[in-house]
C-alpha cells in the first residue's frame, strides 16, 4: 500500500515498524464546543484508513486523544460558570455521539490530557535535564527549538512570514520556542499541581507525552507507524510534537505523517473563529449520518472539500444505488464475496486511499450486478455473492450496512411511520379475511402518501419513493 507522507511530500510504500502490526495516532478534539464538519471529515478519513488496514490483515491499534484543558476551555468555564469536568465531559459525550452517528469506530485508546499529567512531567524533566527546555522569569517552561537541528524538517514552514505569526514573548530565546508548561498568573486561574509549581500544560506536549505513555515502541527508531490529523496541524503542532520527542527520547515520533484537507464553505476554511462553522449536530438534523459520511468520504482525503448541499444530494443518489441493489438481494444470506471486485477495490484504496477509483469500482460492480439480475432474477448463488460483496464495502467504507428498506425510510417522521405501520397491519388483516378490495385500497392510500410496499416471507416491507 502507498500513502502520501506529508513530511516527504510524496507517496511512499507503507512498511510497518513491526511486521503486520500498525499503530496509529490521530489528534482528537479540544472539547469546548460541538464537533464541526472539519472534525467529522478527519475522523472519517482515518476511520477508513483503519478499517481498510484491518481488512488487509493488519493488527491496528488506534489512538485518539481528548484535549480537556486549553485556553478556550478556560474561557468557556469563566463565561458559563461551570466546572472543567462539567464542560469537558459534556462535549466529549456529544463528540462521541456525533461520531457514532457517522459510523466512526471508537478508538482503542482515548486518553485525556488532564489524566496524563504524569507523562508530561516526565517528558518535561527529560527536556530540562538535556538543556532542551528552559524556565523563564515568569516560571513558564519553553522548549528551545535551537537545540533541535531537525526543527522544521516535518512541515518545512519555518520561513520568516510563518514565524512572524507566532505570538511574541520577550522571555523566549527564539521566536519559534513553544510552551511546555504555563505557570498560573491569576488567582482564579485553572491550575494543576506540578514539580514546577501550579500551572497547566502547553498544547503540544500533550500528544507526545500521551503517545509515549500509551502507544509508543520504546526500543525502535520510530515510536508509532502513522501520525494523522488535519492539514492545519502540520505547523506548528505536529512540527513541535516531532521536535520535543526527538530531543526527549532520542526517537522519531512517527514513521509516516498523514494529513487530510480542509472542509470549506463558500471557499473559506471552516473555523469557528471565522463564524462560518457548520456543526455536525446541525447537519444530522437534516441528513442521516450515513448520507453525511458518504458525502464527506467521496472527495480524496488530501483535497479540500467545499461543502454544499447540491453535491451532498448527488452523493446520496450514488449511495441510493448501493441500497437498491441490496434490496434486490434482500433476505439472501451472504456467501463468498466477489474476489475480482475485491482485488480491484483494494488496489484502488492501496493508492493512497484513492476514493475516486474505489467508488468507480463500486459503480461498475453495481451496474454489472443489476444487469445480470435483470436476466437471471432467481440466481440465488449470485445474490449471495452480491450480498457478501456489499458487506465488504460496508466493512471498509462504513456505508451500506443498514437494512435496505429502513434506509429508504430515512426522512419519514415517527408519526407518519406509525400511520404506515397501522395501515399495513389493517391491510394484512384484510388479506387474511380475503377482503382484497380493502387491501388494494390501502395499497393505493399508501402510494398516494409516497410509500411503496412489498410482500415478502418476512412480512410486508415499505419504503419512501
Amino acid at each position: 500500500m502507498k500513502i502520501f507522507d506529508s513530511s516527504l511530500k510524496k507517496e511512499v510504500e507503507l512498511k510497518p515498524i513491526k511486521n503486520s502490526e500498525i499503530r496509529i495516532y490521530v489528534c482528537g478534539p479540544t472539547v469546548y464546543d460541538d464537533a464541526h464538519l472539519g472534525h467529522a471529515r478527519s475522523s472519517i478519513v482515518f476511520d477508513i484508513l483503519r478499517r481498510f488496514l484491518i481488512q488487509k490483515g493488519y493488527k491496528v491499534t488506534f489512538m485518539k486523544n481528548f484535549t480537556d484543558i486549553d485556553d478556550k476551555i478556560i474561557k468557556k468555564i469563566k463565561k458559563s460558570g461551570k466546572s472543567l469536568e462539567e464542560i469537558t465531559s459534556y462535549y466529549i459525550k456529544r463528540y462521541l455521539e456525533d461520531m457514532e452517528a457517522l459510523n466512526v469506530l471508537r478508538a482503542d485508546i482515548e486518553p485525556k490530557a488532564t489524566k496524563s499529567l504524569d507523562a508530561m512531567f516526565d517528558m518535561i524533566d527529560r527536556l530540562l535535564k538535556k538543556d532542551c527546555a528552559y524556565i523563564t522569569r515568569s516560571k513558564d517552561i519553553y522548549f528551545d527549538t535551537s537545540k533541535d537541528n531537525q526543527y522544521c524538517s516535518l512541515s518545512h514552514k519555518c520561513d520568516e512570514e510563518t514565524l512572524s505569526r507566532i505570538e511574541p514573548n520577550p522571555q523566549k530565546r527564539n521566536v519559534s520556542d513553544f510552551a511546555l508548561w504555563k505557570a498560573c498568573k491569576e488567582e482564579n486561574d485553572i491550575c494543576f499541581d506540578s514539580p514546577y509549581g501550579k500551572g497547566r500544560p502547553g498544547w503540544h506536549i500533550e500528544c507526545s507525552a500521551m503517545i509515549y505513555k500509551n502507544l509508543a515502541y520504546k526500543d525502535e527508531e520510530y515510536q508509532i507507524d502513522i501520525h494523522g490529523g488535519g492539514a492545519d496541524l502540520l505547523f506548528p503542532h505536529h512540527e513541535n510534537e516531532a521536535a520535543q520527542t526527538r530531543c526527549a527520547y532520542g526517537q522519531k515520533l512517527a514513521k509516516y505523517w498523514m494529513h487530510n484537507g480542509f472542509v470549506t464553505i463558500s471557499g473559506e476554511k471552516m473555523s469557528k473563529s471565522l463564524g462560518n462553522s457548520f456543526f455536525v449536530k446541525d447537519a444530522l438534523k437534516a441528513y442521516d449520518g450515513e448520507i453525511l459520511r458518504f458525502y464527506l468520504l467521496s472527495t480524496h482525503y488530501r483535497s479540500s472539500l467545499n461543502f454544499n448541499e447540491e453535491d451532498l444530494l448527488n452523493s446520496k443518489k450514488r449511495l441510493d444505488k448501493i441500497y437498491r441493489l441490496k434490496k434486490r438481494v434482500y433476505g439472501v444470506k451472504a456467501s463468498k464475496k466477489d474476489e475480482d471486485f475485491k482485488k480491484r477495490f483494494f488496489a484502488a484504496l492501496s493508492e493512497d486511499l484513492n476514493i475516486s477509483k474505489a467508488l468507480a469500482e463500486i459503480d461498475q460492480f453495481l451496474a454489472t450486478s443489476n444487469e445480470y439480475l435483470d436476466k437471471n432474477p432467481k440466481d440465488k448463488a449470485f445474490k449471495q455473492k452480491v450480498s457478501a460483496t456489499i458487506e465488504l464495502i460496508s466493512k471498509v467504507l462504513g456505508v451500506g450496512g443498514k437494512d435496505a428498506y429502513e434506509y429508504f425510510q430515512i426522512g419519514v417522521d415517527q408519526q407518519t411511520k406509525d400511520k404506515i405501520e397501522r395501515l399495513i397491519k389493517i391491510r394484512s388483516e384484510a388479506k387474511k379475511t380475503r377482503d382484497f378490495q380493502k387491501a388494494d385500497s390501502i395499497r393505493e392510500e399508501l402510494k398516494e402518501m409516497g410509500i411503496n410496499i412489498m410482500d415478502t416471507p418476512e412480512g410486508t416491507l415499505w419504503e419512501k419513493e
